[in-house]
Parts: C-alpha cells; sequence; structure tokens
C-alpha cells in the first residue's frame, strides 16, 4: 500500500472510511488493514444483510472501517462489541462458514525511515510540548507507516472454529405500562402488579 502524502491519492475505500469516521488516524488505519485481511482471505464483500459478522473487543476508531468496508453495522445486529479493551477483531463469513481472529501484536513500534523524527515528536508529545504541526506530523508517519507494513508485522491471525452467531433477534414493539412509550416487547420488565415497562422505568420503580 502507498503512502498517504501530499503527492499520494488515497485509496477510494480508505477515503470512505475517512468520510465516515470523520478524519484519518492510526486507529482507522488498523481496522482497515484488518478489514481488507479478512475480505482477502474469506473472499469477501461489503454485507447487505448479516451474510458476514464482526465481534469487536474494543470500542475504537478501528470499528468505523469495518463498518464501511464490511458493512457490519449495529442496525442490522452483525457489529458485535464485547467491550474488553483489547485490540482484537474476529470477522466471520456465515456463508464460507469460517471465522478469523486478529489480534494486534506487541506494542507501536516505528519501523519507517523517518525513525530519528519519530522519536523526537513522539517525545515532544510525550513531554507536552508539542504543537499542532508536530502532532499531525506524527499521526502521518504513523498512518504511512501502518499502511505500508505487512500485515503480520501489526496483527496475529488465527482461524477460529466456527461458531455460527444467532442473527438479529425480531420483536413487536408495546407501550410501556408506566411512561407509554413504544418499546421492543422482549426487552420489557415485568413488575410485581403485572405491568410490563420499559427497563428506565423498572428501574424507577425500583427506588
Amino acid at each position: 500500500m502507498q503512502n498517504i502524502d501530499g503527492e499520494n491519492k488515497m485509496p477510494d475505500d480508505l477515503n470512505k472510511c475517512v468520510e465516515f469516521h470523520g478524519h484519518i488516524c492510526p486507529g482507522l488505519i488498523y481496522g482497515y488493514r484488518v478489514a481488507k485481511e479478512a475480505m482477502k482471505l474469506m473472499n469477501l464483500s461489503r454485507s447487505v444483510d448479516e451474510e458476514v459478522v464482526a465481534i469487536c473487543e474494543n470500542d475504537s476508531c478501528a470499528v468505523d472501517a469495518l463498518q464501511v468496508l464490511l458493512g457490519t453495522v449495529v442496525g442490522k445486529g452483525n457489529l458485535i462489541i464485547n467491550n474488553f479493551g483489547k485490540n482484537a477483531f474476529t470477522v466471520l463469513s456465515r456463508s464460507q462458514r469460517q471465522a478469523y481472529r486478529f489480534s494486534r501484536n506487541t506494542r507501536y513500534d516505528y519501523k519507517g525511515k523517518a525513525k530519528s523524527e519519530f522519536d523526537r515528536l513522539e517525545a515532544v508529545v510525550a513531554a507536552g510540548n508539542a504543537s499542532e504541526d508536530d502532532r499531525r506530523n506524527l499521526k502521518r508517519l504513523k498512518v504511512n507507516d501502518l499502511l505500508a507494513r505487512p500485515f503480520e508485522e501489526i496483527f496475529t491471525t488465527t482461524e477460529m472454529p466456527f461458531d455460527e452467531p444467532f442473527y438479529a433477534p425480531l420483536a413487536p414493539s408495546e407501550p410501556c405500562g408506566i411512561c407509554g412509550e413504544m418499546t421492543m416487547a422482549s426487552k420489557m420488565m415485568k413488575l410485581n402488579d403485572g405491568r410490563q415497562v420499559c427497563i428506565p422505568c423498572s428501574k424507577k420503580s425500583m427506588k
């Protein structure tokens, strides 16, 4: 993959990730690289429904790239976030009946040609003396390095047993017995008096 500089055009699929996320950053690149690797390994295209499922062990910037490239989103129920704070992502293909887990390797270590400049910028940022240009240049160096580096240097890839997740549950909505707001029936709680209420109202009734 090419570097992102003033003279180099950003790949179209990465540009879509940036437009969705709002800016380019190292975290987004982690997700971009994972999504591209998963697509290559399992011959995936963007999921129209729930053909592809992503299980993310964090809620970082990386997740947005998975949403854009893999079509794994909260609204369809094929994006599952188990927020363990771990830089790990599992991608499953229902049609291929395959699953791969991608876990980030050891702490980030810059390996580009401008290592001395990277170390200088890291030092001024850590000392709290960085200018906006310093921060911008540090981000650029990280982004370019992550795009150029072989995937196996960034993530460990493990093929997992295929354990097909349930499809997103569907249920009718009913009015809450207290506030009257329409609520998914399967998410409602039953009070001692028999009323079916939403979760916020059930909590209030316990006070």
